[in-house]
């Protein structure tokens, strides 16, 4: 008996040792299908070879889990600074565990009190410190930083010649400004580039910085009068907005927006060819509580916008698809139409990967003899459509520019074991 129970421990325990003994192509398999980046953190935690595995010397590994699992919403900043998700949504535990690490206030960051967030894109924020002299839309500071790492990289300035480039016609039309961040290429991680958008009256200008080369570029210009002829149309005025546009992004392509004017036309930047066209939106009446571009699957286009039906006192998120080039028919569909409820007002805050961030104003209520309202976030799920909420605040700069912030972002700097 003693034997027979000697040897079942045994057996235990020679168990448990050959389970870092799996082939690595096996274990990575197996990583794989994790369902979540938290679960992988702590299977790579568990030992040095689960750890080198994970974290593999040219990020091959990290470029295989992000294809398979899509990042999650763990935060957003406005200008009233940096808010985490909260419980019971789903992505609440990884947002506590970045909002203990990341120095979200940018402390780390020489001057920062000087300087404002541009965007934010995988993980990477992008701020800016404006210019000074005659030629400011384009003598801005630019730095791009990783809150989670504590890194920064200043960009060089534009050079005197891509200023002149720029500005030429800056004598007859003030222009005003972007600057935003290019989505990551998969092989080179620690890259990351920059676009700077220069929007005049009836041109477009943009310039590109790569972190490769270290370099600003001449990238692409057009004339709105030629992006408006091959729409049949006479006029050479741009309908974007200064004050009331929004960016959208997916599959390369970035889009612009006013639709608060009741403009209907989307400015196009494929950034894969530099080059800019215009689009239809859906035909129909749009309100002014915001619409977002998504990727919707297998290259189709997705929107999202709220139908606002103020006198019924009920507000409607309607989803629209557009085939891809491969379909023949590339119109607009509308595919579904979510009720939002009545009695409270929703506004789509912004969208990025598989998640839009729509905000809901409470109702008036006095704290003491102070008028409040309070705003509530909300996540949707692009792909199920299911709402969680993120978080709440008190009103403060509800109207304020939003960015979602995603994913834990590889360093600024090449990682070592």
């Amino acid at each position: 008996m003693a034997t027979s129970s000697a040897r079942r421990r045994s057996g235990r325990r020679k168990a448990v040792t050959t389970l870092t003994e799996i082939p690595d192509h096996l274990l990575a398999e197996i990583f794989l299908r994790l369902p979540a980046a938290e679960d992988l953190a702590r299977a790579s935690a568990a030992c040095v070879n689960f750890r080198r595995l994970v974290f593999d010397t040219d990020g091959s590994f990290l470029r295989r889990f992000r294809r398979l699992h899509d990042p999650p919403l763990l935060a957003f900043f406005d200008r009233d600074g940096f808010h985490h998700a909260l419980p019971p949504h789903p992505s609440a535990p990884a947002a506590r565990a970045l909002a203990s690490a990341a120095d979200c206030s940018f402390s780390f960051f020489p001057n920062h009190g000087d300087w404002a967030v541009q965007d934010i894109r995988d993980g990477r924020v992008l701020l800016l410190r404006p210019g000074k002299g005659q030629q400011r839309q384009v003598s801005m500071e630019l730095a791009v930083c990783d809150p989670l790492h504590r890194g920064h990289v200043l960009l060089p300035p534009v050079p005197d010649d891509l200023v002149a480039w720029v500005a030429h016609a800056a004598l007859e039309y003030k222009p005003w400004c972007e600057a935003f961040l290019v989505p990551l290429e998969e092989e080179a991680e620690v890259a990351f580039g920059v676009i700077w958008m220069v929007h005049f009256n009836t041109r477009l200008a943009a310039l590109v910085f790569s972190s490769i080369t270290g370099q600003w570029q001449a990238a692409a210009s057009k004339e709105w009068r030629d992006l408006f002829l091959g729409q049949g149309k006479s006029t050479m005025v741009s309908p974007i907005d200064s004050e009331y546009h929004e960016r959208h992004y997916a599959y390369g392509c970035f889009y612009w927006e006013s639709t608060v004017n009741q403009k209907k036309e989307l400015l196009v930047l494929d950034t894969r060819t530099m080059e800019f066209s215009i689009s239809d939106l859906p035909p129909r009446e749009w309100c002014t509580l915001g619409l977002a571009i998504v990727e919707a699957g297998e290259g189709r286009l997705g929107l999202f916008s709220i139908l606002d039906e103020t006198l019924a006192g009920k507000f409607d998120l309607c989803y629209y698809s557009r085939g891809n080039k491969a379909e023949t028919s590339s119109q607009w569909q509308l595919e579904k139409t979510i009720s939002l409820g009545s009695g409270c007002q929703h506004h789509i805050k912004t969208a990025t990967g598989r998640y839009l961030l729509l905000g809901k104003f409470g109702p008036m209520r006095f704290v003491g003899s102070t008028l409040q309202l309070d705003l509530e976030y909300i996540s949707v799920d692009v792909k199920t459509l299911q709402r969680e909420r993120v978080c709440g605040k008190s009103f403060g700069l509800a109207m304020s520019k939003t960015w979602i912030y995603t994913n834990f972002p590889p360093s600024l700097s090449s990682p070592t074991i």
